[in-house]
């Protein structure tokens, strides 16, 4: 990898991280597009580059994460179906789903599933004071919805925003929780990614997953602060229309993968 994908990589994965638009299915994409998608450790490097992201949220929501002990207990539960789901299906996940196909044709059905759920969320009042309040019921409803972005192109965000409001929270409150959720569940996956392929790293691999980590942070530091402005007041709709413009942009101008 030469450092301007790098950078183009981290910003994409920053920028699109926290959003409900899958940030691995961009990244796939432009990978491909820049000619990169038959390279290991661009892999690597698109998973292992989510710390610089996740950090983000540890920043701006430093004084939940240390507000009491409640919300890892309910983040635990949430993560608890990913977690196990993703340690039996990495190997499966990784070397068959990681492909353009697949990412287009999950822009497209999630793009419709976020326009439907705008219609159903426009007016839903939060069963709930704040986020952290969820029940631990409501807490694995939302992390076994999150399983199904297991599969690049569905969208971390999207799946638990979608269980969030399924389980009784308002727009802000599941972005928020998504946000939350997003700790523990990137961390294990970045760190199960590199525990795997660390060892086969070298120096200057390791120097840009580093870089990539910083310019994700800055990127995803930005996009947290838009996504919790945009959605209590735009909702979801528009992210909607976007995935599906450029999961079917992308089937028409690369037919041929």
């Amino acid at each position: 990898m030469t450092l301007t994908e790098t950078l183009v990589l981290s910003i994409i994965e920053g920028l699109t991280e926290f959003l409900p638009i899958s940030s691995t299915g961009h990244m796939i994409l432009a990978s491909h597009l820049m000619g990169m998608s038959n390279q290991e450790f661009v892999k690597t490097f698109e998973i292992a580059i989510q710390v610089g992201a996740i950090l983000s949220v540890v920043v701006l929501y430093f004084k939940r994460f240390v507000a009491g002990f409640d919300i890892y207990k309910k983040l635990f539960i949430a993560f608890l179906p990913t977690g196990i789901g993703g340690y039996f299906a990495y190997k499966t996940i990784k070397t068959y789903l990681f492909n353009p196909h697949v990412v287009a044709a999950m822009l497209i059905i999630g793009g419709v599933a976020l326009i439907l759920l705008d219609r159903w969320s426009a007016n839903k009042a939060s069963s709930y004071k704040k986020a952290e309040d969820i029940s631990m019921q409501g807490a694995f409803i939302i992390g076994s919805i999150q399983c199904l972005s297991m599969v690049p192109g569905v969208s971390r965000a999207a799946a638990t925003i979608i269980g969030g409001i399924v389980a009784g929270l308002d727009r802000r409150q599941a972005t928020e929780f998504s946000f939350l959720l997003a700790v523990p569940t990137m961390f294990a996956a970045s760190g199960y990614d590199l525990l795997k392929t660390g060892s086969m790293l070298n120096q200057s691999q390791w120097g840009l997953l580093m870089l990539g980590g910083v310019f994700s942070f800055l990127s995803a530091f930005a996009a947290i602060k838009f996504f919790i402005y945009f959605v209590p007041n735009f909702g979801f709709k528009h992210f909607g229309y976007y995935r599906i413009a450029i999961g079917i942009a992308f089937l028409i101008l690369v037919p041929a993968f």
